[in-house]
């Protein structure tokens, strides 16, 4: 077990470049589809109630599925990955090239559009900047106009001739490879995949930019999809908690409880990733846990009709069509006793040195918020702290939890001057003097705001550094 542990750690610190860039990417692909969620979510509900199959069969109101899934949500992401590269210009360039590859499909253009997207922002962000300085007074309205609709046409019409066949071919080679490996039983093995990319804060990224476009073309046509349960089932996670509760030690048990609560009845599914990363052979429980849900689902041909976001158990059950509550249900419960069981023998035959070194390490970091005078010292020369932000991948789960907890702090403590924020690691603001983040985050989030303060945790729940924090907060207004 120290061995693995230790082996784990030299490959997070020789691979931490590459890992970095896989999230960077993975954060590019989930920023087009997270803030649209809403809108598929929507889709979802129409498409259950109202189908031919749905709860409440309606023939007009069925006629909203098509065009919501082949025109809307393919130019919101067309939007959304334009207007991440360049505001709101990108996002219109970047929308009106992505109609080049919906226009003529007969399946639903989300890689299309999380290609033209960021294509269209990129290409009218250079031209912003060759134009620069160089428009005489008075005419820049015309030449912005006249730009942006010059080259938003120009890349339609390339994106009709040449990205759309070729996007086209690759949706229906990828939609015919799931295909396959459901008709020969070998679905579950995407967990061997799924489970360790999540760990390493690629959960969105998993859900969002792969499965969830596959997902949803499958949804349109048999009006559910077992993809959709691959990232979101929360019974792994749940499984592993509940281990920690009955037979963790120190911290690790104390805050399980609150974290189980938070990861099945919330979906924030980060917050059981620290808990494996402190002992890394439970990433054998997670993927087992996994392994054995999709298992299930496919056993009983379950599906969802959209994807659930975030992944509360609540949200599965909101996104289940008529049929397949039984199989959704069974799946999750088999999945968190699978993964439950393989963890609490991992924890039981556990070498308690390592556990008893890591409670002292605890210990010794709480203390020294505490004790540490020259922690005092430090912070009278330190700079004075305006705005804290805690950032997460997308910005939208672990990190708004955490800055919850602090922020009541805060104000518990009458800190008025000081704001407390959340927000996506790849939209970090100029006026943060603290960042906060998962310590398998915090290089990314240092390349792109080195000039703030950088606070590395291993658990947003429950983090001595918080405490820490807050003493040179109030020490500051004193």
């Amino acid at each position: 077990m120290i061995t693995l542990g230790r082996w784990v750690r030299v490959s997070q610190q020789e691979g931490g470049t590459l890992r970095t860039k896989v999230q960077r990417l993975g954060s590019h692909l989930s920023g087009m589809i997270m803030p649209n969620i809403g809108a598929f979510i929507a889709w979802g509900l129409i498409t259950m109630l109202f189908i031919p199959t749905g709860w409440i069969p309606n023939e007009q109101l069925a006629s909203l599925v098509d065009p919501m899934i082949k025109f809307l949500l393919p130019l919101l992401i067309g939007y959304t990955g334009g207007k991440i590269v360049h505001d709101v210009r990108g996002g219109v360039v970047g929308a009106t090239a992505t109609m080049g590859v919906v226009v003529g499909a007969d399946i639903p253009m989300f890689i299309g559009a999380m290609i033209m997207g960021p294509l269209g922002g990129y290409a009218i962000k250079k031209v912003d900047q060759l134009l620069a300085g160089k428009i005489r007074t008075g005419f820049e309205m015309i030449v912005n106009n006249f730009s942006a609709g010059i080259l938003a046409g120009l890349l339609t019409i390339f994106a009709f001739w040449g990205i759309g066949p070729v996007v086209r071919g690759v949706s229906s080679f990828l939609a015919s490879g799931v295909d396959v490996m459901i008709g020969v039983g070998l679905l579950p093995l995407v967990s061997l995949l799924i489970e360790p990319g999540k760990v390493l804060f690629l959960n969105n990224a998993i859900n969002h930019g792969i499965l969830s476009p596959i997902g949803v073309e499958q949804a349109a046509e048999f009006g559910k999809s077992i993809l959709f349960l691959l990232e979101t089932n929360p019974g792994p996670g749940l499984g592993i908690l509940l281990a920690f509760l009955f037979f963790g030690r120190g911290t690790a048990k104390q805050s399980s409880s609150g974290a189980a609560v938070i990861h099945f009845l919330g979906g924030i599914h980060e917050i059981y990733f620290p808990y494996i990363l402190m002992r890394p052979l439970l990433i054998v429980a997670a993927i087992a846990g996994g392994m054995s849900g999709v298992f299930t689902f496919s056993l009983f041909n379950a599906g969802l009709a959209a994807v659930p976001s975030p992944g509360s158990i609540f949200a599965l059950l909101a996104m289940t069509p008529r049929g397949n509550y039984l199989g959704v249900i069974v799946g999750v419960v088999v999945a968190t006793a699978i993964s439950f069981i393989i963890a609490s023998i991992i924890l039981k035959t556990a070498e308690s040195e390592e556990e008893d070194l890591k409670s002292a390490s605890e210990k010794m970091q709480t203390m020294k918020g505490k004790k540490s005078r020259a922690a005092e010292v430090l912070a009278s020369v330190k700079g004075p702290t305006n705005k804290v932000v805690f950032a997460c991948d997308a910005g939208m789960g672990s990190s708004a939890m955490a800055a919850s907890t602090f922020r009541n702090k805060v104000k518990e403590a009458d800190l008025d001057t000081v704001e407390v924020a959340n927000t996506s690691i790849n939209n970090l603001p100029d006026d943060a003097d603290v960042i906060i983040t998962h310590r398998d985050l915090t290089e990314r989030a240092k390349e792109i705001r080195p000039d703030a303060e950088h606070i590395s945790v291993e658990n947003f729940l429950n983090s001595p550094e918080y405490e820490e924090l807050l003493t040179r907060l109030k020490q500051q207004q004193r």
